[in-house]
């Protein structure tokens, strides 16, 4: 049949019928996306296939900061073994399986947000770590973004919090810790007036610590005859330290990450350095003993975590650290890490058993597990904890310790030397 069309009807109708099937090609890329996106599935029942929800944890297993994270992964693989005790036992208190996802985020930030993005599109419910604050500031906005909650277990660096409603930390902020070991010097040579301060220039952490150092020095009336700014994976300190030694410092203080300082305090003692020294909470790892060795011995740190802490989850966590590692004392990252898995644990087992994880898509699991985790009281090997509505842990106890090497150098503990309640977690 003949036509009464134009070629330009022709061309204008091609046009519409070429429009409509790019916008049903898209419609169908966006509604697979959806599909695959696993926050838009439905959460199946416990006992179901699938029915356990995953915690994902991001934490540094290379690079310079491993140190950390080998602490990290024992304290979390331990709260996994304590948390599945728990539920075989009593599994009307515990009634949702959880399991754990392990990834390395390396010690760079590129490589936590690759770590980040993948836990996603595995669906996790929650996130633990990442492991240093720099890399938190570069991959939790990501999780923000995609409504996941995150608990820090060793970001430390003033604005973590802040970054967005879903992120949260049990590391208390430097300014509650830091100032504590400044204190304790002090006390032990209130005459002591020349102070010099060395820290990391290129570390998140490392500059926010040192604010807050020399805000508590300056709050004493004491003010660095020398600062002395390094970089991150330094290991040669030897024109920083001998600038400083003829201003015959009595104290120095360090902010910096744990491979570094502890080379620092090495060639600071070997270089004549004999006063007091105060660190930062980069070196509260056992692991800077096989660094400065010897040398490790005296200095001063403020800690969150003391294994003298004497009360029944303390002692399950002693017990189980003690089946793995044997008697040697575990470090604060050991049980900040775990605490970061038993507050996800916990709150997890209370929404599940006030119904508030049935009929739900994964993001609205997210959603409220994140207001379930801020509600919530924990009884940790901390000590009691519980969040602010901001996510900051509020923590009651903290404590300066004081490191003593063995005769041989190489093995040591952190002896804790006071203890002080601070109402809230404040100063």
């Amino acid at each position: 049949m003949p036509s009464d069309a134009t070629p330009l009807d022709r061309r204008q109708r091609g046009a519409l019928r070429l429009a409509a099937l790019l916008a049903a090609a898209v419609g169908g890329i966006a509604l697979l996306g959806r599909r695959a996106d696993p926050a838009a599935q439905p959460l199946p029942p416990p006992a179901a296939a699938g029915g356990a929800l995953t915690l994902g944890a991001v934490i540094a297993l290379t690079g310079n900061a491993n140190l950390y994270g080998q602490d990290q992964r024992l304290g979390i693989g331990l709260a996994e073994r304590w948390a599945a005790d728990r539920a075989r036992r009593d599994p009307a208190a515990f009634p949702r399986p959880v399991l754990l996802s392990l990834e390395d985020g390396a010690s760079d930030e590129q490589s936590a947000i690759a770590a980040f993005n993948l836990m996603l599109r595995r669906g996790v419910v929650a996130l633990i770590g990442p492991t240093l604050s720099q890399q938190a500031f570069a991959a939790d906005p990501i999780a923000q973004r995609r409504g996941v909650p995150v608990v820090a277990p060793s970001n430390t660096a003033k604005g973590i919090p802040q970054i967005g409603h879903f992120i949260s930390r049990v590391s208390a902020q430097s300014s509650v810790i830091a100032p504590l070991s400044i204190e304790e010097a002090l006390q032990r040579d209130p005459g002591l007036s020349r102070v010099a301060v060395f820290y990391a220039q290129d570390d998140a952490y490392s500059t926010a610590e040192v604010a807050i150092f020399q805000k508590a020095l300056t709050a004493k009336g004491l003010r660095p005859v020398s600062v002395q700014r390094t970089q991150l994976g330094q290991n040669d300190f030897q024109s920083a330290i001998t600038a400083v030694l003829p201003l015959r410092p009595q104290l120095v203080v360090i902010s910096a990450q744990a491979v570094d300082g502890g080379n620092l305090i090495r060639q600071l003692r070997e270089l004549g350095y004999r006063g007091q020294i105060v660190v930062g909470n980069g070196l509260n790892t056992p692991n800077i003993y096989p660094i400065c060795q010897r040398w490790c011995d005296g200095i001063l740190i403020a800690q969150a975590y003391s294994p003298d802490l004497d009360t029944p989850i303390n002692r399950a966590f002693l017990a189980l650290h003690r089946r793995s590692k044997g008697e040697a004392p575990p470090s604060q990252l050991t049980a900040q890490a775990w605490t970061a898995y038993q507050v996800l644990f916990e709150a997890i087992q209370r929404l599940q058993r006030g119904g508030g994880l049935q009929g739900v898509s994964l993001a609205e699991a997210r959603r409220r597990l994140m207001t379930e985790l801020l509600s919530g009281r924990y009884d940790t090997p901390l000590g009691p904890i519980r969040f602010s509505p901001e996510g900051e842990v509020i923590q009651g106890r903290f404590f300066v310790a004081e490191v003593r090497m063995g005769p041989g150098g190489r093995d040591g503990k952190f002896t804790l030397v006071r203890e002080r309640s601070l109402e809230e977690g404040g100063g």
